[in-house]
């Protein structure tokens, strides 16, 4: 008695290609949830790296006009 298998190669194809699908779907549902062109790294890590440099300083900037700030406050008391 012979074992025989049988498969559904365009059934297969079809799953494998509707995950795909889903998958892209996803990825720009998330990126339309967010309004950010870069979720995480896997996206764009050299965008990534500039963006987060550049937070980093407006970070700083924004800092250091709160200090002159205090410091202005404090000479005119």
């Amino acid at each position: 008695m012979a074992i025989r298998i049988n498969t559904n190669i365009a059934s297969l194809n079809s799953q494998r290609n509707l995950a795909l699908s889903n998958q892209q779907l996803n990825k720009t549902l998330e990126r339309l949830s967010s309004g950010l062109r870069i979720n995480r790294a896997a996206d764009d890590a050299a965008g990534l790296a500039v963006s987060e440099k550049l937070r980093t300083q407006i970070r700083g900037f924004t800092q250091a006009i709160a200090n002159s700030q205090d410091a202005g406050n404090l000479i005119s008391t």
